[in-house]
């Protein structure tokens, strides 16, 4: 009797079985497109210009602006170093990684009627990588807040106690997988709290909901490690059109694909008197792909023949995620003297319902003064409404309660990037600055993105091009270990730099 009510608990259960939340949704809503040399080298600043692979990704006119077909390669480095300070602890971690982030070809066709308004049009493919999740940090400190025991308890309370542990006989691996599978995955939170021994019924029995932690208040030397890998990235269909002597026009359909893993530990020790659990170790993994739609459209006028004007549409992006997880956990408590270790370890992967992240479209706008032969100044301008990033289905109790929580915390966001040229015989010297608002209201959760850029070029002079930029970008931001219980946050200053080197051929 008591497996039927479980499976219908289960079918009520389903759709709050993980608990997605903003930052999620911001990782895949966010893009910055890591491009050519040449367009890092200005810091994206291309909306009005054209005639580059990655311009292409902000305004799908600048295909048409191909005099030739066009090839693109970039290989990349990225140097990131993150500095962390959590209480009285501070640290210091960097990583390196070389990567192919862009290639993609444009071929040029000319209308041979003189008659026609329609001069050219374009067709071009190419993949971008918007986002390097590549990433790791180090967190310690003393903590004489919360203990990792809230976060057990953030989850048990309110659960009977035959919700949250296993039948008479049965493994850590049956118990979890089938507690997972009726109730979903608080309660499994709840599950490896009780039987750590971290959490402590208030009555031994089924209908118990009441729960105290076995950790006792005081000092909590706490380690949090942060790892993660992957990217998000995209491959582009073009079509563009030249009209007349002045007028380019664009469109991209974009199919976006997400790869994204990720690793949390967390190491806590306690002398506090009256405790009973004084050692705790957690893990998390978490493995993410998605993947998506989005289209652009854009157009570049030539006012004069030097000055241009662009403007550009992204629409919203319609991701599709799909996660899995695992998890452990290892305690150590004094019992009559002794200290003994227990290891809650399931051996199982959850594999979660796919769900929905709708992200916010985006405006950009742009202008670019060209001086001839001897090099150009640009300024584009985006903005993008953050409050509008929605998971779905909206019908979802827990998904609507998120969106709710995005409408009042996130906001609309504005990007500027300015990039300049300027060319000496073969050589081009360029140079650049961008500067993203955060999407939060609160701007500490997440902060406002600066970072400049200098490159070279070299004209072989045989339709071969060489080109080379460094860039950096900062932005200091406040992640939380947790999102139940121990929400204490980490303040991390980071530093991204980049190395990008690209190839490029005239056809």
């Amino acid at each position: 009797m008591k497996k039927i009510f479980l499976l219908f608990v289960g079918l009520l259960g389903m759709s709050q079985i993980f608990a997605q939340d903003i930052s999620d949704a911001l990782r895949y809503s966010q893009d910055n497109v890591q491009g050519t040399a040449r367009f890092r080298a200005l810091s994206g600043a291309f909306g009005a210009l054209g005639g580059d692979m990655s311009a292409v990704s902000i305004n799908p006119a600048g295909s048409a602006v191909f005099n030739a077909g066009h090839i693109s390669m970039s290989l990349a480095n990225m140097y990131t170093k993150n500095k962390t300070r959590f209480y009285d602890g501070y640290n210091e971690t960097s990583s390196s990684n070389f990567d192919l982030n862009q290639t993609g070809a444009a071929f040029v066709f000319y209308n041979n009627n003189p008659n026609s308004l329609w001069k050219k049009f374009t067709l071009a493919a190419a993949y971008d990588k918007i986002s390097n999740y590549d990433d790791n940090w180090f967190a310690y400190g003393t903590n004489q807040n919360r203990s990792i025991g809230s976060y057990f308890e953030g989850y048990a309370n309110g659960l009977r106690l035959d919700e949250i542990s296993g039948f008479p006989g049965e493994s850590y691996t049956q118990a979890y997988r089938e507690i997972g599978r009726f109730y979903g995955y608080g309660n499994q939170q709840a599950f490896l709290g009780y039987e750590s021994y971290i959490l402590e019924p208030l009555t031994d029995d089924d209908d118990n909901t009441v729960y105290s932690s076995n950790i006792a208040e005081g000092d909590y030397y706490q380690e949090y490690s942060y790892a993660s890998r992957g990217y998000n990235g995209k491959f582009t269909f073009n079509v563009g059109a030249q009209l007349g002597e002045k007028l380019f026009l664009g469109v991209n359909l974009n199919s976006h694909f997400i790869n994204y893993e990720r690793s949390t530990f967390l190491y806590e020790s306690n002398d506090n008197e009256g405790s009973t659990v004084n050692r705790v170790r957690f893990e998390n993994s978490l493995f993410t792909t998605g993947s998506g739609f989005s289209f652009q459209v854009g157009a570049i006028y030539k006012l004069t023949d030097g000055l241009r004007a662009g403007v550009s549409y992204n629409s919203p992006t319609w991701l599709t995620i799909n996660e899995e997880s695992s998890q452990y956990i290892s305690t150590v408590r004094q019992e009559d003297g002794d200290n003994i270790s227990q290891v809650v370890d399931p051996f199982i992967t959850n594999i979660f319902p796919s769900y929905r992240i709708h992200s916010p479209g985006k405006f950009t706008g742009s202008l670019a003064y060209v001086f001839g032969n001897f090099g150009l100044i640009s300024f584009d301008y985006s903005l993008r409404d953050y409050g509008n990033t929605k998971f779905r289905p909206t019908s979802d109790p827990y998904f609507s309660s998120e969106n709710n929580k995005m409408r009042n915390l996130l906001t609309t966001a504005s990007t500027y990037r300015i990039g300049g040229e300027y060319k000496l015989n073969r050589i081009s010297f360029r140079g650049g600055y961008r500067f993203e608002e955060s999407p939060y209201k609160n701007g500490s959760f997440a902060g406002d993105v600066s970072g400049y850029s200098l490159g070279l070029g070299y004209n072989f002079g045989n339709s071969t091009k060489l080109d080379l930029t460094y860039d950096q970008a900062n932005q200091t931001n406040q992640t939380q270990l947790y999102n139940v219980g121990l929400t204490d946050r980490a303040n991390i200053d980071s530093r991204n730099s980049n190395v990008t080197l690209t190839l490029s051929f005239n056809l």
